[in-house]
């Protein structure tokens, strides 16, 4: 994507939870939008945890679009952690749409598939009834519901699965087990689609650059994004094998075989055909996007 941005429609544009995997990505492809000047935060400048922090960060600087990548993502420890967790991925938000709306700031919400409770047995759309099954996935819908009641300007994407070159991620404990390790158990009864967060990231700064964000209604403000495709936890371990070449045999488990202190959702694959519609974008099928990652890391390596 060459840079479509220019000096009359140059952007400040905040990305908070930059050392995110999101927010790593982001920075990436920062150069690529030379008009616009990013700004990239994480707790130790921007504490989510401290409204009047929040507060004194926004009174001292001026930006045009938040991009909002911070987040509790631990999602066992939030069981025992629902406090902080509602904190960050609620009470934050909150006040966060509440700045976004005084200020006349463009806000880009990240949320999740842990919204569902995964009994579904068709892609998830939009509109699709709400039902978190977890701390992390209720304190998202709360987020989610103050930013549609704040209703800044903006929208919220709920992805699933990231992975990346950074930060902890399943394809990288996988590399990591799977070198230490003849045999695997993976689970085969959760259903989704993995999102490289590159491909995410490259996503919103399409929506960023697009007249057509600022243009959404209320009801129309959520919207979906994971890479095409379909697969288990099983497939997708199997996948991240072959790619990288690593013998390991991987065997099938059920979720009862692997209790965790969160349930997680069994089916939670999303239907992007609304946010492709709206921001004209086309979506890498996971394998793909896999494949781009592995070779990264391996050049990393």
């Amino acid at each position: 994507m060459n840079s479509k941005s220019n000096i009359q429609n140059s952007k400040s544009i905040l990305v908070t939870g930059s050392n995110g995997q999101l927010g790593s990505s982001i920075k990436d492809l920062a150069s690529e939008y030379s008009g616009s000047q990013f700004t990239f935060v994480d707790v130790q400048d921007l504490d989510l945890t401290k409204p009047e922090a929040i507060q004194a960060f926004f009174d001292k600087g001026r930006f045009d679009v938040i991009i909002n990548c911070a987040a509790y993502t631990a999602v066992d420890k939030a069981e025992s952690e629902s406090e902080l967790a509602n904190q960050i991925n609620h009470l934050a938000v909150k006040q966060l749409a509440e700045i976004a709306k005084q200020q006349d700031i463009t806000l880009i919400q990240i949320s999740t598939d842990y919204v569902f409770d995964g009994q579904n047995y068709k892609p998830y759309v939009e509109s699709d009834t709400v039902n978190p099954q977890s701390v992390y996935g209720k304190t998202k819908l709360k987020g989610e519901q103050a930013f549609l009641e704040v209703n800044p300007t903006g929208c919220i994407i709920r992805t699933s699965w990231v992975y990346s070159e950074y930060g902890n991620n399943f394809v990288k404990t996988m590399q990591r087990l799977g070198k230490e390790r003849e045999a695997l158990g993976v689970i085969f009864d959760q259903i989704g689609s993995p999102t490289y967060a590159g491909d995410l990231a490259k996503a919103i700064l399409t929506i960023v650059e697009s007249d057509t964000v600022k243009q959404l209604e209320k009801e129309n403000k959520v919207f979906h994004f994971s890479n095409e495709g379909v697969c288990s936890w099983y497939d997708f371990a199997k996948s991240i094998f072959e790619i990288s070449q690593i013998q390991c045999d991987v065997n099938p488990i059920e979720t009862k075989d692997y209790p965790t202190p969160a349930t997680r959702p069994h089916y939670s694959l999303l239907n992007k055909a609304k946010i492709k519609q709206t921001f004209e974008l086309s979506i890498p099928y996971w394998k793909d996007s896999l494949q781009t990652c592995i070779k990264r890391l391996q050049e990393q390596s």
